[in-house]
């Protein structure tokens, strides 16, 4: 009955806001999605029992190329979105998520590639006991992502088109508290769209793509957060990480980083004292230094005052084996003026995520 109910006032307000503006360069879209989730750990292997489904509700809003960003990518779209999906499994419940997203177009504009980022909702997360199974969600409140790529045709009978294509959704604490063995979904999607404009626009075209040139840029950032080890109860502890790097922009939409990164991460204390008392054959003393000090490249991708940022990192300063010498981080950053930012971004090794950091910086 309660997913019936949902359905019914995703489909309310989808056609009562269809009722709005008729001069708007914003559309709807609803998509219903069923697919499978994705074995990338054997230790959810229990937890797979059946084929999500679920619905992604959106409204966009189309750019066409009154700033110079808009022209650079194509006159993309942005918006908001908002997910239901049923897990099909009572350990995990079912999760609600609520996204902002980039729609980027390719192929004469039929082909679209969304990427959306977000914060979703889980209705049955871990419990020792009542959920002690459910080891892929260990909070409620869980950072999701997800890519979709669509077929799209618009305005095939009067303000309606469809679209369809593939999904990928993600589910993951980002290890703020264990467990965490993260969700993913692979799944098809169909769907129909709803232009509120009766008359498309003109896309402008008079980008002057002159050569961009600017000198070698320095920054300092500071990231911090909290998160566990994947010992279930081995508490939440804060964590900081300082970043020195320097930029050189090659575009006015690309940049290459080098810098370094130091990392004081207080979960390995707890880490590090209970593997030194349980686990002797580990040869760990328990004065192992829990700081690390990491080198890493990275790449800068502009959009507007956004930018996605993706680094790879290797410590230099390791004394205590964690995960692997190697590390990644990718993320969103938000300029405010020329010098000042912030940022969220996932520091992972591999795809065993560490921590999400919220972090704020200058560009000198």
């Amino acid at each position: 009955m309660r997913q019936r109910l949902s359905y019914l006032f995703i489909l309310y307000c989808f056609f009562g806001f269809s009722q709005a503006d008729k001069t708007s360069n914003t559309y709807f879209d609803l998509n219903y999605f069923s697919g499978n989730i994705a074995l990338h750990n054997t230790d959810i292997l229990h937890l797979i029992s059946g084929r999500p489904q679920g619905f992604i509700l959106s409204w966009n809003k189309k750019t066409y190329g009154e700033e110079a960003w808009e022209q650079r990518f194509n006159y993309p779209d942005y918006g908001t979105s908002f997910i239901y999906q049923d897990l099909v499994d009572d350990r995990l419940g079912n999760n609600f998520g609520l996204y902002a997203h980039y729609n980027f177009y390719f192929f004469k504009r039929n082909l679209t590639l969304r990427i959306a980022q977000g914060l979703a909702y889980t209705t049955n997360p871990y419990d020792k006991i009542d959920n002690p199974k459910n080891i892929a969600f260990g909070t409620r409140l869980l950072s999701s992502t997800y890519l979709m790529v669509n077929y799209k045709k618009e305005n095939l009978f009067k303000h309606f088109g469809v679209q369809g294509g593939l999904s990928l959704i993600h589910y993951s604490n980002a290890n703020v508290k264990a467990p965490n063995t993260s969700i993913n979904t692979i799944a098809f999607n169909v769907g129909v769209t709803y232009n509120l404009a009766e008359n498309e626009k003109e896309y402008i075209e008079n980008l002057d793509e002159e050569k961009f040139t600017e000198p070698i840029r320095y920054n300092l950032a500071f990231r911090s957060g909290i998160n566990q080890s994947d010992i279930i109860g081995s508490g939440q502890f804060p964590f900081y990480i300082l970043s020195a790097y320097a930029d050189k922009r090659l575009s006015h939409t690309s940049a290459v980083q080098f810098g370094v990164d130091a990392f004081f991460s207080n979960f390995l204390k707890e880490l590090i004292y209970y593997q030194s008392v349980s686990f002797p054959e580990e040869n760990v003393s328990g004065d192992e230094d829990y700081k690390r000090v990491g080198l890493f490249v990275g790449h800068e991708l502009f959009i507007n005052r956004m930018s996605i940022e993706t680094q790879l990192g290797y410590y230099v300063y390791y004394p205590f084996d964690f995960e692997g010498r190697t590390y990644i981080r990718i993320g969103l950053k938000r300029y405010f003026g020329n010098k000042f930012f912030g940022a969220i971004t996932l520091k992972s090794h591999g795809a065993k995520a560490e921590a999400v950091e919220l972090g704020i910086g200058v560009r000198l």
